[in-house]
């Protein structure tokens, strides 16, 4: 019997890369083997939800237990594959994965959905207890347990994942510290109008905001952090931080099997990686831009994870499908929904639809006049009208959008007139 696929990383991806397998007709064998002891789960409530305690480790699991047997997915947790052999024969490819504990697993179609590990803050100090990230469920659990006793809570890096925790830090109470070592928040993200909103918002809420501010190094006690030291000296205290500077994608398999990388396991827009029999899905790639198709992006969503795990699926099974999809994002961070869709590289102009001071507005964003993207601060109509003229190659008449009384949707520009 056939080996069948061989999927690496239980993820979002390497799930739903699974799950579309069978969908798709397929009946060989599906290995999904994850290095996290849990089946699936979900990791955007990690940082939201699950962190501020609305709701419990039980819901976030994807499927049950009996999905796995009923499907044919063999789920294997709590191993990590740490090396591959493959074998070559004409446009195929075959061979055995090892793990760490010694267990092989050989297959004759090759998957890698393996995801990132949190970028380390490497100052003095960085070992103290107290010092925390978050990536998995494991690491959630720590931090909400160290959360409810914490008074003081610094965090370091102003991106979503820090944005969210401090919001649900302040929302337990403590007294929170927000540090960021560009000009604003979000910078790599979002406009700098809605940079300042989020700087605006958190601190009217009671959070303190440094812009253009480096961590030095964690001051401990018995072991224990108790303040983050700046660049200027200053001391923050803190006994609890936690530390969200950016996702750093695991592409040591895909180096080892001589793929090639570039910020991130390089693939086209059928997911197929340099060497076309084995794909790769999720935060570990990067990808011809959804829409443009120019240069590589790195796209960490949900969005992106299941879209490009069902072209991947396809290419498998010698189906390729078109990958070009709208991108589309969310954060919620105290009671504001930040809701993106398409992606804002290289405009030239943004249009500001609301008054950011009443917490409902839209920033959308242009490149020579044709519409990229939206930013929606709770005002989902905005959001979902912008991604709908997006997902049919239409454009928004800018110039009119900028008055927040009239529909997004009569203003918008077919595809043949942009």
């Amino acid at each position: 019997m056939s080996p069948g696929t061989l999927i690496v990383g239980a993820s979002q991806a390497g799930l739903q890369l699974a799950v579309s397998l069978r969908a798709l007709g397929d009946e060989e064998p599906i290995t999904l083997v994850g290095a996290e002891q849990h089946p699936p789960y979900q990791r955007p409530p990690l940082s939201k939800a699950y962190l501020s305690g609305g709701i419990d480790a039980s819901a976030l699991p994807f499927r049950t237990s009996e999905f796995y047997s009923q499907a044919g997915i063999d789920l294997v947790c709590g191993e990590r594959v740490t090396s591959i052999e493959l074998s070559r024969r004409g446009g195929e490819v075959s061979g055995v994965a090892a793990t760490r504990t010694g267990r092989t697993l050989p297959f004759d179609r090759l998957a890698l959905a393996v995801g990132g590990r949190p970028r380390r803050l490497q100052v003095p100090g960085d070992g103290l207890d107290g010092i925390t990230y978050l990536r998995d469920v494991d690491d959630a659990t720590r931090v909400r347990a160290r959360l409810a006793s914490a008074s003081q809570v610094v965090v370091v890096g102003g991106g979503f994942i820090g944005l969210e925790a401090a919001a649900a830090a302040r929302a337990a109470g403590k007294a929170v510290t927000i540090v960021e070592a560009a000009e604003r928040l979000l910078s790599r993200a979002v406009a700098p109008v809605v940079s300042e909103f989020y700087r605006w918002a958190h601190a009217r809420r009671g959070t303190t905001v440094l812009l253009s501010t480096r961590v030095t190094a964690f001051i401990g006690d018995d072991g224990h952090v108790r303040g983050v030291q700046l660049g200027d000296g200053t001391v923050l205290p803190a006994d609890l931080v936690l530390v969200g500077v950016g996702l750093v994608p695991r592409t040591e398999l895909a180096e080892q099997l001589g793929l090639e990388c570039d910020g991130g396991i390089v693939v086209n827009a059928h997911a197929r990686t340099s060497e076309p029999a084995i794909v790769a899905a999720g935060d570990c790639t990067v990808l011809p831009h959804p829409v443009t198709g120019e240069g590589l992006v790195r796209l960490e969503s949900v969005q992106n994870a299941v879209a490009q795990a069902r072209v991947a699926a396809a290419s498998l099974v010698g189906r390729p499908e078109d990958s070009q999809s709208v991108p589309w994002f969310w954060s919620d961070q105290h009671d504001l929904k930040l809701q993106i869709a398409g992606l804002n590289q290289g405009y030239d102009r943004c249009v500001v639809r609301g008054e950011p001071e009443t917490e409902q507005f839209s920033v959308l964003y242009y490149r020579d006049g044709r519409l990229l993207a939206v930013d929606a601060v709770n005002r989902t109509v905005d959001y979902m009208t912008v991604r709908k003229a997006l997902s049919e190659g239409a454009s928004i008449d800018a110039d009119m959008a900028v008055d927040p009384g009239v529909p997004l949707k009569s203003l918008f520009v077919p595809a043949g007139a942009v």
